[in-house]
């Protein structure tokens, strides 16, 4: 048991240590859980969900396919065409990156958003620095919302079972989809607020012009398999079907891509944009808990879980949010949710209740934590990486007068939903 604790803690102390070399990390300690007898050999290929493996990758490709197409930059010249002011026009491209970031990566969300909102500020001479951190922060909160939004939704899905369905309405209930949107309601007031005196006209400008519409075919075509996959009993379905959708369709975009342009130059540059990073750290994860919990350390975690909170069901469903929303805040969510699923699992199974309250808390605490500071988030990362590129460095303190806010109404109307819906 020791050794198994030792070698995990030293590996998440790493994690934070080097974030630049986290997949390498999580790859040789996982070779270090295999080659000390901790995770017998043959368990090793069975301790990673290539379904969430496949769903990530594969998602990433059809997402580098449709940003491609310009699509997402078509949208939101027909959203700023009808805004009167720029106030209405922040707050649009905000909810409308909030919008595709549940069915697409939150950075390359960013990507295909911001530009929009630079073009803006630049015509009307404006600093764009509100406008981005409103962009990014917005792109982060609905991660949670659908199976695809974000890793660590799959990780859930992949977890608990759970498919494309089940995040809108969950054994009879009101799934994550609605808590977050509930949340996303009690946010946007707080842009209204911040954008309050912004109240500049817009004149129309160039629309996008989009060439190929079947990458947005594709998108959709991969979110219509994922819910009707939903629908067929998982005793009859291989446990990687949905992993086999995204992949299966990624596939068929370049395949595609290559014979229109008779060249391999698609194939490349869709490879190229699988983060092969994420992939590696993922793994090498799921390796990790697989030698914690084949050692009984999850078990141990969650029993003092339990002790801390005393037994008592919302103590504890109130630590799981918070301290999530304060890990997510300086650390990456993927690998602390990788290791809370677990954990959280088992803390449910001590205490007799059904774990799906304090899944809910765990991810929605996880996900929307991340808002906090500017380096709790991939996309708050991405949108900064913007503006300094512009010559605008923003500081924490300027970051968090619109992140704090804007999180805490999204987390509290979140933890209070979740509570009086699965309690």
């Amino acid at each position: 048991m020791a050794l198994p604790l030792a070698l995990f803690l030293l590996t998440y102390v790493l994690l934070l240590l080097l974030p630049k070399y986290r997949a390498y990390v999580a790859l040789v300690s996982a070779a270090l859980f295999v080659i000390l007898g901790i995770l017998p050999v043959g368990r090793v290929f069975f301790a990673v969900d290539w379904n969430v493996i496949m769903m990530i990758a594969g998602t990433m490709g059809v997402v580098s396919l449709f940003i491609e197409s310009k699509m997402p930059s078509l949208l939101a010249d027909l959203i700023i065409a009808k805004m009167p002011n720029v106030k209405w026009a922040i707050i649009s491209l905000s909810l409308f990156a909030s919008v595709i970031s549940a069915f697409i990566d939150n950075v390359a969300t960013v990507l295909m958003v911001a530009p929009v909102a630079l073009t803006i500020s630049k015509k009307l001479n404006i600093s764009p620095v509100k406008s981005i951190i409103a962009i990014a922060i917005s792109s982060n909160l609905q991660g949670a919302a659908t199976l695809v939004g974000d890793t660590t939704s799959i990780l859930l899905g992949g977890h608990a079972g759970m498919d494309f369905l089940d995040f809108f309405f969950y054994r009879g209930k009101p799934g994550l989809f609605w808590v977050v949107q509930f949340g996303a309601v009690m946010a946007t007031l707080v842009l209204l607020w911040v954008f309050r005196k912004e109240k500049q006209t817009i004149e129309t400008f160039d629309r996008t012009v989009v060439e190929d519409y079947f990458p947005t075919a594709l998108l959709l075509g991969t979110i219509l398999l994922l819910i009707l996959a939903s629908f067929i009993p998982e005793d009859r379905k291989p446990a990687i079907t949905n992993g086999l959708i995204c992949v299966g369709l990624m596939v068929i975009g370049i395949i595609r891509d290559i014979i229109r342009k008779r060249s391999i130059e698609p194939l490349k540059k869709t490879i190229q944009e699988i983060d092969y990073f994420t992939l590696l750290l993922l793994a090498g994860l799921f390796i990790i808990i697989g030698g914690i919990t084949e050692a009984g350390v999850v078990d141990e975690i969650s029993k003092l879980f339990v002790k801390v909170s005393g037994n008592n069901v919302f103590l504890m469903y109130t630590l799981l949010v918070w301290a999530s929303v304060l890990f997510s805040a300086f650390i990456d969510n993927i690998p602390y949710v990788a290791t809370m699923l677990p954990v959280t699992g088992g803390i449910a199974g001590m205490m007799g209740i059904d774990p799906t309250l304090f899944y809910f808390g765990l991810i929605s605490g996880a996900t929307l934590g991340g808002n906090l500071t500017p380096i709790g988030a991939s996309a708050n990362i991405t949108g900064l990486g913007i503006l300094r590129k512009e010559g605008y460095n923003v500081s924490a303190k300027d970051f968090m007068k619109i992140s704090v806010p804007f999180t805490l109404a999204a987390v509290t109307s979140g933890y209070v939903l979740i509570w009086l819906l699965w309690r």
